[in-house]
């Protein structure tokens, strides 16, 4: 065993992003910055964005607070791969009602979590599926199902993930 970490965090990581940045395959990339934008006031990084001759995305960044999601457009041959993505926000409610505006599905209403927090999540209309959080100083846990309490952050979650995804 080395004292070299194995993923490296802060200053070790000498280009753009954070120690994990998730990378999506998606039709309309370009469509997804724009959502990506308007729900969450995220910025494209304009120096990233490599078009393929016929302009389709091959790579291009969007910062989200302090973290990059990748993406580019599906090129011949390729699958779609869409992302399960979380992201801290300041108010759950206020990113569902930007995103339903633009296509987004609301999957789990705002809901008490435990440890002070509120959860929903959306499927936005390229396929992913987002976990929004929030703080929410003072809230009690939510009793688990099987004590009584509501069965909603897991039954919306099960529900949307055996659906199966359009072509």
């Amino acid at each position: 065993m080395t004292d070299i970490p194995t993923v490296l965090a802060g200053p070790d990581v000498t280009g753009r992003g954070r120690s994990l940045n998730p990378f999506v395959v998606v039709d309309g990339a370009a469509g997804l910055i724009t959502f990506c934008e308007e729900v969450f006031g995220a910025r494209e990084v304009p120096e990233a964005r490599t078009a393929t001759p016929a302009g389709s995305l091959i790579h291009a960044e969007v910062r989200l607070g302090d973290s990059f999601l990748l993406l580019a457009d599906r090129q011949d041959g390729w699958q779609a791969r869409p992302g399960l993505l979380q992201v801290w926000v300041s108010s759950v409610d206020d990113v569902l009602a930007r995103a339903v505006e633009r296509g987004g599905q609301v999957v789990t209403p705002p809901s008490p979590f435990y440890g002070e927090l509120t959860l929903a999540r959306m499927a936005d209309p390229w396929g992913n599926l987002w976990w929004l959080y929030a703080s929410a100083p003072g809230q009690a846990d939510p009793a688990p199902h099987w004590a009584g309490g509501s069965d909603v952050v897991f039954r919306t979650l099960d529900e949307h993930l055996r659906t199966p995804a359009a072509p």
